[in-house]
């Protein structure tokens, strides 16, 4: 076994090592990319992605969500949660290895997973990188995103609460096709000098801080779509190699380079998030946002989506199929109680984002009470949530600089956690597969971020945000979900639930019952697959007709190409293996 320690982990007591080579290390763990994580005895149990997904998900069945939700995290999230700390504390290796000595015809799931969380890596840290500029952006006393006379600002941005007025759009020698006359919306008048200029009072406009995410921060409307992503931004640039340099000298000599690191990036967000609470609770309106969130919509309770949904939050916040809770269990005692650390670090990951739940609803209703939205307009999909309405929320709060300040340092320590972890997972399994990695741990890590850090510049030029949204998709999208039925499969009918639960007896001292082998064994794969059917069913692809200008019909075959290179890891390997294995 190997002897090396924890670096990715806050060291909270070390005990001799089991037969003189045990990597006995308790910590608060780091939490992989899209929350989740962790094999000790406390973790951060959400990640960025959490923030905005879970008030997309509950702005059409609100409490009703909490149903289903419940159900999956106790049939699906937590045996699948205790199965991999399971795995990764008994035979103390990363995940190839791991799979490797279970079932050595499924070794290809190991290296499938690594390779998810190197694609993750790629985006991942952009997220991080747009949280340190609008960090830095916070520290004045008037918010960048607060005023319309700013140079990225268009004559169609409005402050929060501005009347609109009407603009004149200037077209010489043309008639407006749809005039209809002063009691409508559009006519046409003779402003002179032989031009025909048209009033529109049914215009859209935006928000200063809409236009400061897409026309500052991103610059978007510098590209015409993803074959033209115009220049690299440097201010994004350069927040991306600072990201990497956190990461790096968090990271590469171990436990002495990071635990001091993640005693304040573990902490801190619950720090801010209890702060958060307290202030959005006693905004006016944030009772109708909180309402909002606890009032069921019964009607939605019978849709497979709303119980595919559940299932896929659960999924991902916990975090199975990254590689990180096999890494970060690989470093217990051999007789660290698992068990309790799945049921306390599941019911942290519950409660959390509940609790998130009410932070984000609360200032989601004072924000509709504040523009006359209803609060299902007000949510907006994806980073939008993070980058646009929370920030413009904030914007109008008393000492809005301050709220800016700690809210982005929440967003960027948060990431930091689930970034660790990520990287770990993949460091620890390549570590463990071909040790001469882990011998020059420092020159493999800075290979490893110089890589990530190369192909995210991808992201931080103007039409950047294109490649993000091709990432995000399908790099760990379908295929970690094909890594996960694939381990449920091998363990439960090749390896078998029977002996796993002799290896758990032999650290713990007891085996888990019939309700986590039956979970194991029958439904968690059941769900995976129907999660997986749905989603091809169900499947919208980024080139349509209406987003063919911004996306050609490549990106989809691209996407599909990159989540196919993972899955392929398995039959790839499997059939090494035969091929290689004496024998018929």
């Amino acid at each position: 076994m190997s002897g090396k320690e924890a670096p990715h982990s806050l060291l909270l007591c070390m005990h001799s090592p089991m037969g003189g080579g045990g990597r006995g290390i308790i910590r608060i763990c780091c939490g992989p990319p899209y929350g989740g994580g962790g094999g000790g005895h406390m973790e951060l149990p959400f990640g960025c992605k959490v923030i905005w997904n879970f008030p997309c998900l509950y702005r059409t069945m609100r409490g009703a969500f909490l149903i289903p939700y419940m159900i999956m995290l106790v049939l699906g999230g937590i045996p699948l949660f205790f199965m991999e700390l399971a795995i990764g504390q008994y035979n103390r290796k990363g995940a190839i290895t791991c799979w490797g000595r279970l079932v050595p015809l499924f070794k290809g799931v190991g290296f499938q997973v690594v390779c998810i969380a190197f694609y993750v890596d790629f985006f991942y840290n952009v997220i991080l990188a747009w949280s340190l500029r609008y960090l830095l952006a916070s520290f004045t006393t008037n918010l960048p995103w607060t005023s319309c006379n700013n140079t990225w600002n268009t004559d169609r941005c409005r402050k929060i609460g501005e009347e609109r007025s009407p603009i004149y759009e200037g077209m010489d020698n043309f008639t407006w096709a749809n005039s209809i006359g002063m009691d409508g919306g559009n006519y046409s008048i003779d402003m002179g000098i032989n031009s025909n200029y048209t009033y529109i009072s049914n215009y859209t406009t935006t928000t200063p801080a809409e236009e400061y995410w897409e026309n500052e921060i991103l610059q978007v409307n510098q590209s015409s779509g993803i074959d033209n992503l115009g220049n690299i931004k440097w201010d994004l640039a350069l927040c991306l190699l600072a990201v990497y340099l956190i990461c790096y000298f968090s990271l590469w000599k171990g436990i002495s380079t990071s635990g001091k690191v993640v005693w304040f990036t573990a902490i801190f967000p619950y720090i801010v998030l209890f702060i958060l609470l307290i202030r959005g609770v006693t905004l006016d309106g944030a009772s109708e946002g909180i309402w909002y969130y606890l009032r069921p919509n019964m009607d939605k309770m019978l849709q497979p989506g709303v119980w595919v949904d559940a299932a896929t939050q659960i999924f991902f916040s916990l975090g199975p199929g990254f590689g990180v809770l096999l890494a970060f269990a690989s470093y217990n005692k051999f007789n660290n109680n698992i068990y309790k650390d799945a049921m306390v670090t599941s019911a942290i990951n519950c409660c959390t984002s509940f609790i998130s739940g009410f932070v984000i609803f609360s200032v989601l209703g004072y924000m509709a009470k504040k523009t006359g939205k209803p609060i299902e307009n007000v949510v907006a999909e994806g980073p939008g949530l993070v980058f646009v309405v929370y920030p413009e929320a904030l914007a109008t709060m008393p000492g809005s600089t301050f709220w800016a300040i700690i809210f982005f340092m929440m967003l960027l320590t948060l990431g930091l956690d689930s970034s660790f972890g990520g990287s770990e997972a993949v460091i620890t399994a390549l570590s463990d597969e071909f040790p001469i990695l882990g011998r020059n741990r420092e020159i493999f890590v800075a290979a490893l971020f110089t890589t990530d850090f190369l192909v995210g510049l991808a992201c931080c030029t103007q039409g950047g945000f294109y490649i993000f949204e091709i990432l995000e998709r399908y790099a760990a999208g379908s295929s970690i979900l094909v890594a996960v039925f694939f381990e449920a499969i091998a363990i439960s009918w090749i390896y078998g639930i029977e002996r796993l639960c002799q290896d758990i007896r032999e650290m713990i001292g007891f085996s888990p019952g019939a309700y986590w082998k039956n979970a194991v064994k029958y439904f968690a794969p059941g769900f995976i697959l129907a999660i997986l059917v749905s989603t091809f069913i169900d499947y919208a692809p980024l080139s349509t007709p209406e987003t063919r200008d911004k996306y050609p019909w490549w990106t989809d075959l691209i996407g599909w190409l990159m989540a196919c290179s993972s899955m392929s890891l398995i039959p790839i390997v499997a059939t090494y293996h035969i091929l290689r294995t004496p024998g018929s």
